[in-house]
């Protein structure tokens, strides 16, 4: 099974133009989606998936749940994966940003109800997420290539491999799998942030949808631009990625945006 996977990814590589055509390795070199074939085929599940269940169900919740009540589980999922943002804050040598967030989950997870109510946000403490593909590209790791994954969405080899580390070991709620608790406990609790996630993108998605000739293409780029600002911490891109050279070699909230991943 890996090795037919595996053949269906090199078979679906794009190749890169040849130099004669200086424009569209430019544009090549831009999009970053070397498995661009693989990459639309499994965008084509994704929205197959989407139609046929998470949209449905990301729907029902919006019309179903009220407004407040959907507002405090966003909340209380933000404050349960907060070691994710605490470690990687540390790791990225951010000791005042790991400070706002421990103080963050301390008054959020006490005042704020288990995190039902961001208070810390009212208090001058708003939130922000980093993860581990951040982490990894302050370091000066290179993304590597765009890739699609059903379900997660957008991603890239980096920020994929970053996903598996915060998940495996940041995660709070897969810590209390890891001691012998039930399974379901976690899928429960991915489905919680797919729903969160896709209920608060729909409109955007949408939207992005229904003004792009190419949904895809456009989906790939907001993507990669908002990534590129998460990594900057939202900081104007320097001068030479303004230039058009990489930009997005160099290095914050994915969870609520229309290209980000679950996070």
């Amino acid at each position: 099974m890996i090795a037919v996977v595996c053949a269906s990814i090199v078979a679906g590589c794009a190749s890169k133009p040849p130099k004669s055509e200086p424009d569209a390795r430019a544009v090549f070199k831009e999009n970053n989606d070397r498995l661009e074939p693989f990459n639309r085929a499994m965008f084509g599940v994704d929205q197959a998936l989407d139609a046929v269940i998470i949209r449905p169900i990301s729907w029902t919740y919006r019309e179903v749940v009220p407004a407040p009540a959907r507002r405090g589980v966003t909340n209380f999922l933000r404050n349960l994966r907060t070691p994710i943002t605490f470690a990687n804050d540390l790791l990225q040598g951010e000791v005042k940003r790991a400070g706002f967030t421990l103080g963050r989950f301390l008054i959020n997870t006490t005042a704020g109800i288990g995190g039902l109510s961001d208070v810390a946000a009212d208090r001058g403490l708003p939130y922000h997420y980093e993860d581990f593909g951040q982490t990894l590209a302050v370091w000066g790791v290179k993304e590597q290539t765009y890739l699609y994954v059903p379900i997660l969405g957008p991603t890239g080899i980096r920020d994929g491999f970053g996903l598996a580390v915060d998940n495996f070991g940041f995660d709070p709620v897969t810590w209390y799998t890891y001691a012998d608790n039930p399974q379901w406990v976690n899928w429960a609790y991915f489905g919680a942030l797919l729903v969160d996630l896709k209920s608060g993108t729909m409109e955007a998605t949408d939207e992005l949808k229904k003004s792009s000739i190419d949904y895809y293409a456009a989906l790939r780029s907001a993507y990669q631009q908002n990534r590129a600002k998460e990594i900057r911490n939202g900081a104007p891109p320097p001068i030479e990625e303004i230039d058009g050279e990489d930009p997005f070699a160099k290095n914050s909230d994915p969870s609520q945006t229309a290209t980000s991943t679950v996070q």
